[in-house]
C-alpha cells in the first residue's frame, strides 16, 4: 500500500504547488515507478499525436531549437556591440545563453532520435538477419525509454529543488532558473514519445515486411 501512499503524496504536492513539498514528494524511490507510467502514457499521447498531426511531427522540436540557437545567436552578437561599442555588458547575457543552449540541445536529443542519428549503427545492422534488426529496435527502444526515464525522475527532483531554493538565474533580479531546467523533463517526455513512435513504425514493418533499418542523415527528415 506504501506506493499507493506515495502516489497520494505526490499528487497533493502538486496540486498544493509548493515547491518544498513537490521536492519531499519526489525524495520517494517510487517515484520511478510513477515516472516510467507517465512517460507509457503520455508516450503513447503524444505518438498519437505525432502520427495524425504531421505539422507537429515535423517542426515541433526543430522549432524550438531554431528559435532557441537564434536567441543565443542574438544575446552573443548584441553583447560583443554592446561590450565594445558602448562599453556597456548585460550582467544576464553570459549566463542564459548556456541556459538556452540546454534547451536547444535536449529538445534536439528528442528529435534526433526519430531520425535515427544517435550511433544507430545501420550499416553493421543492415547485415543481420530480419529478425534480429528487429530485437536491436527494440533494443533501442528500451535503452532510450530508459534514459528518458532516468532524465525525467532526476530533473524533475532537480527543478524541484531549484524552486525551493528560489535560485535566480545570475545577472537578473527575478528570473528563475527553474524555468529553464523544466524544458529537461519535458524533453524527457518528448524523447520517450520518440520512441514509442520509433518501435509503433518499426512493429508495423516488421509485420508488413517493409525494410526495418534506414540509413541515418544527420539533418534528414522524418
Amino acid at each position: 500500500m506504501s506506493i499507493w501512499a506515495d502516489l497520494g503524496t505526490l499528487f497533493a504536492a502538486f496540486a498544493s504547488q509548493d515547491s518544498f513539498e513537490i521536492r519531499t514528494a519526489l525524495r520517494a524511490e517510487s517515484t520511478w515507478v510513477f515516472g516510467a507510467a507517465f512517460l507509457l502514457v503520455s508516450g503513447l499521447a503524444l505518438a498519437w499525436i505525432y502520427h495524425h498531426v504531421p505539422i507537429i511531427e515535423r517542426y515541433f522540436e526543430r522549432t524550438v531549437m531554431v528559435t532557441s540557437y537564434l536567441a543565443i545567436a542574438l544575446i552573443i552578437f548584441w553583447g560583443v556591440i554592446d561590450r565594445f561599442i558602448f562599453s556597456n555588458q548585460q550582467p544576464w547575457s553570459t549566463t542564459i545563453p548556456p541556459l538556452l543552449f540546454m534547451i536547444m540541445a535536449w529538445f534536439g536529443a528528442a528529435y534526433n532520435i526519430r531520425v535515427g542519428t544517435h550511433l544507430s549503427f545501420s550499416e553493421f545492422r543492415t547485415n543481420m538477419p530480419r529478425t534480429a534488426q528487429y530485437l536491436c529496435l527494440w533494443l533501442d527502444f528500451i535503452l532510450w525509454f530508459g534514459f528518458a526515464l532516468i532524465m525525467l525522475v532526476t530533473t524533475l527532483r532537480l527543478v524541484a529543488l531549484s524552486a525551493s531554493n528560489f535560485q535566480i538565474v545570475l545577472g537578473t533580479d527575478n528570473t528563475m532558473q527553474w524555468w529553464f531546467l523544466l524544458a529537461a523533463p519535458v524533453a524527457a517526455t518528448l524523447m520517450a514519445a520518440r520512441a514509442i513512435e520509433n518501435i509503433q513504425d518499426d512493429t508495423r514493418n516488421y509485420r508488413s515486411g517493409e525494410p526495418l533499418i534506414r540509413q541515418a542523415v544527420i539533418g534528414g527528415d522524418t
